[in-house]
């Protein structure tokens, strides 16, 4: 008999992952959650529609370790720990080879991470996965995009350009994934499929860093929403961005620079700090305990600008990814 909406909620979705707080989970017309004293509650959504935000091919467990992943990067970028996460999913059909395959990946996700499904909603149309991720902060702790001020170092964690490169794959005018080896797209896929989202180091920043943001948009077009958040602008040297070996050598150096500065899908944070803390941000840098570089410092003047090895000003000809 084919599964109806209750039925597949109850074989797939009724227990997924683990958190504490939860009174009531999966199976009401509400779940009813406990906030610890002395927290605040941060939320985060986003919807990845196929065709849009993956490839019509792609297969269920990429598909969820992404979705749940892009929004785990959100809490991270607030310094939030997660907790729960809701689900929403249209499905142009019920397919129980899809639904067990996408369920269990979202549970190995889920667990490893620390949160737990707790409610949402499954309906018929073009597959679509909209995921909700609550986690707490402590009271007046949240990092947020409008805290920096001039004279801020900024600042990235891991790695940029991989993200938006894996976008050309998906590109038929682009002969990347003709021409990269079986080890380059694996590893291009990895990063797309299963973007690490920075929980640990933006549990480090909570009492350090002054601002943050996560990589989606693109580096130029996210850290202005950091600048223009701050009532700032911000100065970039080009020389620092952290940008892997592997990656230099795939492709000519303007698809190199539109990938980091343009690109997005990274989801790395950026983030800014107070001269009073640098030195300390530097020390961890330096034990290894924070993977980040220093690239810039926030300015007066509003406005992203880059600046070469020699000092002298890039003209930037694009902003970002924009989703209208």
């Amino acid at each position: 008999m084919p599964l109806d909406e209750f039925s597949i909620i109850q074989k797939y979705f009724s227990s997924l992952g683990e958190s504490q707080g939860i009174s009531l989970g999966v199976g009401d017309d509400c779940a009813i959650l406990d906030i610890p004293k002395g927290k605040q509650l941060a939320v985060t959504v986003d919807t990845l529609v196929e065709g849009i935000h993956f490839p019509v091919r792609a297969s269920p467990a990429d598909i969820a370790h992404r979705s749940l992943r892009v929004n785990l990067s959100d809490i991270a970028a607030m310094g939030a720990d997660p907790h729960w996460f809701t689900l929403a999913l249209t499905l142009p059909e019920v397919s129980d080879s899809w639904l067990h395959q996408f369920s269990q990946a979202l549970l190995t996700d889920a667990l490893s991470f620390g949160c737990a499904l707790v409610g949402g909603d499954t309906t018929a149309g073009p597959l679509s996965i909209t995921i909700q991720v609550l986690g707490t902060v402590s009271q007046g702790k949240p990092l947020i995009r409008g805290g920096a001020q001039e004279g801020d170092s900024i600042y990235i964690t891991g790695s940029l350009g991989e993200g938006a490169a894996a976008l050309s794959l998906f590109d038929a005018t682009s002969d990347l994934a003709r021409i990269a080896t079986k080890d380059t797209l694996n590893r291009l896929l990895q990063r797309f499929y299963r973007p690490e989202p920075r929980l640990k180091e933006g549990a480090y920043l909570r009492d350090l860093a002054s601002a943050a943001i996560d990589i989606s948009d693109g580096l130029i077009a996210d850290l202005g929403h950091i600048a223009k958040s701050s009532g700032l602008g911000a100065n970039i040297e080009l020389d620092r961005l952290p940008i892997a070996s592997w990656l230099l050598a795939l492709a000519e150096p303007s698809y190199i620079e539109d990938w980091v500065l343009f690109g997005g899908d990274d989801y790395e944070l950026c983030f800014t700090v107070p001269n009073r803390n640098k030195d300390l941000i530097e020390s961890m840098i330096s034990s290894r305990e924070l993977n980040a570089v220093y690239i810039g410092k926030m300015s007066k003047i509003p406005g992203v600008r880059c600046f070469d090895s020699r000092g002298q000003a890039v003209e930037l000809k694009k902003s970002g990814y924009q989703h209208f």
